[in-house]
């Protein structure tokens, strides 16, 4: 959550990163009505408390014919303490009910407006051109025989798939190449859990307005996760951290699970859009001041890995409409898919500011040992989607797919992927 400070001290921020985000920014009104109502009760149930403990004091050292009113006052202010804590619990639950809903504050530098209003930062590479028709990446796929869908549809149901021989091979090659690069830059790698406990989910704000884009195991009361942001981020709930140089930096890699609600219609060929991928995820807690130089180091990793796929690929300033609930500034990488000619995201790094370790209540201790709150970022380092951008740009007349070459020691030295003879 946002800092209540500010929600007193600079209310004018969070209305214009309310509207930046095209989000009712009346909910300001509301919560200062709301804080100003919660404090004004927390101030009477302590003056009241501060009485009751005064004359309670007095009862024992009092004449007998003071005793009995002193006691009557007593128990008046018992029942004053116990209606004014009342109203003190309410006050603070319906403010912290309404002010768990307002998304991070915008970076002012993020382009305003939708999905497509995204700012282009920069373009590395041209798009990719063939002297052939060039094949998408599900019929090169499967003339690699690297992907079942039609099993993975009659097994799980639609958005379902197997990757098979040279398919597997290629998601595991990716995110040990991930995983080694992330060794590289001082990273601890994480195997994370799959299922997570509402609170965790609740505090990393994947809930609320995203809740249906989440799998839910309901009689359990546990959540499956999209990405292992949400342990890591989990990880060090409830603690204080010791961050003598800077930064705890930690590589998930998770199975990620996605209803993909709303996406009805989109994507539906290969393997761009499923319900059941795997990724590498950097996740990093920091302090405050170090966020935004974080933040261009992860994305500077991402455009590392990218360059070992050898794809043309662009980074763009997400626009504060498609930020999500927990990032500040968001940018994305997005290479180039020939068969579609335009460009699809592969990576994105979000820096959450201190909105998620306020909910998680993670902690930091500054020069002089106090606690302060701190930073949380994440970034992708690998997914199964990027099988998608390396197929299809480094396809061969004959159906065949030249291997890049960084990648080509962790998929067995293998140079080119050979279509499977038909039998």
């Amino acid at each position: 959550m946002i800092d209540p400070r500010t929600l007193r001290e600079d209310p004018e921020a969070v209305r214009a990163s309310q509207r930046a985000r095209g989000e009712d920014e009346g909910v300001v009104d509301k919560l200062l009505g709301f804080d100003s109502r919660r404090r004004s009760a927390i101030a009477n149930a302590d003056k009241l408390r501060a009485e009751q403990k005064s004359v309670s004091k007095l009862v024992p050292k009092a004449a007998p014919d003071e005793k009995a009113s002193l006691l009557t006052r007593a128990k008046e202010l018992s029942a004053q303490v116990k209606a004014a804590e009342v109203e003190q619990t309410e006050a603070s639950e319906e403010f912290d009910q309404l002010f768990r809903t307002v998304p991070n504050l915008v970076h002012p530098d993020a382009p305003v407006g939708g999905e497509d209003d995204f700012t282009v930062l920069k373009t590395v590479g041209e798009p990719t051109k063939f002297d052939f028709e060039p094949r998408d990446h599900l019929d090169l796929m499967e003339g690699l025989g690297a992907v079942d869908m039609e099993r993975g549809v009659k097994v799980s149901g639609s958005r379902f798939y197997f990757l098979s021989g040279v398919g597997a091979q290629l998601q595991l090659g990716l995110l040990n190449m991930a995983i080694a690069q992330a060794l590289e830059n001082g990273f601890t790698p994480m195997i994370t859990p799959s299922l997570v406990r509402p609170e965790i989910m609740a505090g990393t704000g994947f809930l609320g307005a995203h809740d249906s884009e989440v799998y839910r195991l309901r009689d359990d009361d546990l959540y499956l996760v999209g990405t292992s942001e949400v342990p890591l981020a989990g990880f060090h709930a409830d603690e204080i951290l010791e961050l003598g140089d800077g930064a705890r930096r930690y590589a998930g890699w998770s199975s990620c699970y996605r209803r993909e609600a709303g996406s009805y219609g989109k994507d539906t060929r290969g393997i761009i859009r499923v319900h059941q991928f795997d990724k590498v995820e950097m996740f990093v807690y920091t302090t405050p001041a170090e966020a935004e130089a974080e933040h261009q180091r992860l994305l500077g990793w991402e455009e590392q890995m990218l360059a070992k796929i050898e794809v043309p690929y662009r980074v763009i300033d997400t626009a504060t409409g498609d930020l999500g609930t927990s990032a500040h500034r968001k940018f994305d990488c997005e290479a180039w898919v020939p068969t579609q000619e335009t460009y699809r995201e592969l990576t994105s790094t979000s820096n959450c500011t201190t909105f998620q370790a306020r909910r998680l209540s993670v902690r930091y201790r500054d020069d002089n040992g106090k606690p302060q709150i701190a930073a949380t970022l994440n970034g992708t380092l690998a997914t199964t989607r990027w099988i998608v951008a390396i197929v299809e740009n480094h396809q061969q007349a004959d159906g065949s797919v030249r291997v890049p070459e960084a990648l080509r020691p962790f998929v067995g030295g293998r140079e080119v992927l050979e279509p499977m003879k038909k039998r």
